[in-house]
């Protein structure tokens, strides 16, 4: 790493808008963390990112984010590498076609789309604000609906996959809400960005949303964005002097968008807040100092 380097961040990141970012960030010059399930595609990614861009600074590592243990141990490699982060990316997103635990008994999509997201951000919370000017971007989706907080695990209702994926991924817009708010003064911001519809391999091959997004490719796949032109979103947010100061905002093409009507809703935001700190074992506050001016 060089003097003043700065360090970024990004989970999903062995392709599509994650591979995108990863290889714009490390074009900027930025020591780049990748962070991939699949050792041996994310192995792939980083060789052609440190090829395409000359920067050998392109690290991975590996994690399967519906398993809170392996987030932990992944927060500990970060933490152990880096003693200041300025860019975090959470980028990783799936869905599955019928229901299902993990081993810390959260529904999978809700433990990959959200708790993921939740759990590393707090964890590193303490190397974003020793990075400070830093930015977290939570990558999120465009859906109308509303999670049914009594019941996160689909266990009292029928599971329906894109509903599933719909409310977990609101859950980043509620998480950018509630964190912006908590780190208020901290000298780091938050939002979520919608990246708009773009060739994508959500979902994988063992996900129905695969299944979805792969019969869409077909029928329009010539009128979608690249992962490339959808990554301009999120760089905007990333590195935008014009964003620099903003945080809690969620934002499509450089402009805000209406969310969900429950995102706007601070007493949802909260709950769903505590019950996520509940689910992953942490306490309610972050525990993150706030610069007060003239202090």
């Amino acid at each position: 790493m060089t003097m003043n380097q700065q360090q970024a961040l990004v989970t999903g990141a062995s392709s599509g808008l994650g591979k995108a970012v990863s290889r714009a960030l490390a074009a900027r010059g930025l020591r780049v963390l990748m962070v991939a399930r699949d050792a041996a595609r994310g192995r792939a990614a980083q060789d052609e990112i440190v090829a395409a861009t000359g920067n050998p600074a392109v690290e991975l590592l590996c994690c399967d984010l519906s398993s809170q243990a392996q987030i932990r141990d992944l927060a500990a490699a970060v933490r152990s590498r880096v003693d200041a982060l300025h860019l975090l990316i959470n980028n990783a997103g799936t869905a599955f076609p019928r229901h299902g635990l993990t081993a810390d008994g959260v529904e999978r999509t809700l433990a990959v789309n959200h708790l993921a997201p939740y759990l590393l951000t707090r964890l590193l919370l303490d190397r974003l604000q020793a990075g400070a000017p830093a930015r977290i971007v939570n990558v999120g989706t465009r859906m109308n609906t509303a999670m049914v907080l009594d019941d996160l695990n689909w266990q009292r209702r029928p599971y329906r996959m894109m509903q599933a994926y719909g409310q977990a991924k609101l859950g980043n817009i509620h998480f950018t809400r509630e964190l912006a708010r908590r780190l208020a003064g901290s000298g780091v911001t938050v939002n979520c960005v919608f990246p708009g519809v773009f060739r994508s391999n959500l979902g994988g091959t063992d996900g129905a949303q695969g299944l979805f997004w792969r019969a869409v490719d077909r029928l329009l796949g010539w009128a979608l964005k690249t992962p490339e032109q959808a990554a301009e979103r999120v760089l905007y947010l990333l590195i935008a002097d014009a964003t620099a100061g903003l945080s809690g905002a969620y934002i499509g093409d450089r402009m805000p968008i209406k969310a969900p009507a429950q995102a706007d809703d601070v007493t949802a935001n909260a709950r769903l807040w505590e019950l996520s700190a509940e689910m992953v074992g942490l306490p309610v506050d972050t525990g993150i100092h706030r610069t007060v001016p003239g202090s």
